[in-house]
């Protein structure tokens, strides 16, 4: 999944603008954008990176083509939601920063989707419950899962990645201290299943000078 990340100047440093300025009043908000390209015919597994005041369907995937169906890991079976005719059929689905899901896009042309929001900071955490669920980064950043998105995996947890020109999932075993074929490296906006014996927390601390 290509996935292209456009973030607005108050990421690149300015994390204190001021509202007004004869006044001391500051603002740490960072708003921006990132821009995910969805591909027809095809499953992809995705996630919103930036938080807004609608985090459900219609809020975050505007203007699918109509046969788009989205479908969301509840931990026993999968929520699904088809764009039809300019609605969503299940308007209530989230996709929170932290959640994730499959997308399979109606249509024969390549779609782009545009996120729009703020960056979550702060000290964030993420639930991954015991058995599977899928989840994602709660900030746009890509990297490595464990050193530069900070989760901390334990001996036996497994990470499976979705494989988009193959469709098909690439496990990721964490086994006494390092992870079988190499750490997995995630991008913006992309989500993975994980698998968790005991459950875990991923516990992050972020600021946009990080």
């Amino acid at each position: 999944m290509r996935t292209k990340t456009l973030v607005l100047s108050s990421l690149l440093g300015l994390a204190a603008l001021p509202l007004v300025a004869q006044t001391n009043v500051y603002s740490v908000n960072a708003v921006g954008y990132v821009q995910t390209v969805l591909q027809p015919g095809i499953f992809q597994m995705i996630a919103n990176p930036l938080n807004t005041t609608n985090n459900t369907l219609p809020g975050v995937l505007t203007g699918m083509p109509n046969g788009t169906v989205v479908f969301k890991w509840t931990g026993s079976t999968y929520a699904s939601s088809t764009f039809r005719f300019g609605s969503w059929t299940d308007p209530s689905l989230t996709l929170n920063p932290g959640e994730g899901c499959f997308i399979q896009l109606g249509g024969s042309a390549t779609v782009t989707n545009t996120f729009v929001g703020e960056v979550l900071q702060g000290s964030l955490t993420n639930a991954l419950p015991v058995g599977y669920s899928i989840a994602a980064s709660k900030v746009p950043q890509a990297g490595g899962v464990q050193t530069a998105l900070g989760l901390t995996p334990a001996n036996g947890e497994v990470l499976y990645q979705w494989d988009v020109p193959t469709q098909n999932y690439v496990p990721h075993t964490f086994r006494f201290g390092s992870w079988t074929g190499g750490e997995p490296n995630v991008n913006v906006g992309e989500a993975f299943f994980y698998s968790s014996a005991n459950g875990n927390t991923w516990t992050r601390s972020f600021t946009v000078n990080n």
